[in-house]
């Protein structure tokens, strides 16, 4: 994924727009990342640098290129008010007539929201995981119990019958 990166940052250096950007994690970038929840890398962000998402596409050139040109443009934000339909500007007005305060506490009210859904999922995976090992060893145990009744010697006797 390096090369086909290192090929797209190129190709947007001169954006005045939209970048493509290298964060090393462990060094001076681990302030940055550490605030847009990387915990894996590499990790591919985009959007409004005061809300970025993760990307989920391809990690082959012709992907990541497709995926910049769809979406590396400005979009409706507090500072692109202009490019909003009137439910955004009006959800974004909203918001700015919050005080400090309470923009703080619906922040933290959904960020609770996202981590409850975070915890959740991990929870059923976790059951699920635990399903699949008892599953796995029910199986790993019926297919002793088949071969141990005889299947094998079931085979010999069949193949040798069919050469005589």
């Amino acid at each position: 994924m390096k090369p086909a990166w290192d090929k797209l940052s190129k190709e947007w250096n001169d954006s005045k727009t939209a970048g493509v950007y290298d964060v090393d994690c462990t060094a001076a970038g681990k302030p940055l990342c550490d605030s847009n929840g990387v915990r894996g890398f590499p990790t591919i962000k985009y959007g409004d640098p005061n809300s970025l998402e993760d990307y989920e596409g391809g990690r082959d050139y012709d992907s990541l290129a497709e995926f910049c040109k769809e979406n590396l443009k400005p979009v409706c934000s507090p500072d692109n008010i202009d490019l909003c339909d009137a439910d955004k500007k009006a959800e974004i007005e909203k918001f700015q007539a919050m005080s400090a305060g309470d923009l703080d506490s619906a922040i933290s009210t959904k960020e609770e929201e996202l981590e409850a859904a975070e915890s959740t999922f991990k929870s059923a995976v976790e059951k699920l995981q635990k399903k699949y090992e008892s599953l796995q060893k029910d199986k790993e145990a019926a297919i002793a119990g088949v071969k141990d009744a005889g299947l094998g010697l079931m085979k010999s006797v069949a193949a040798h019958a069919a050469k005589q």
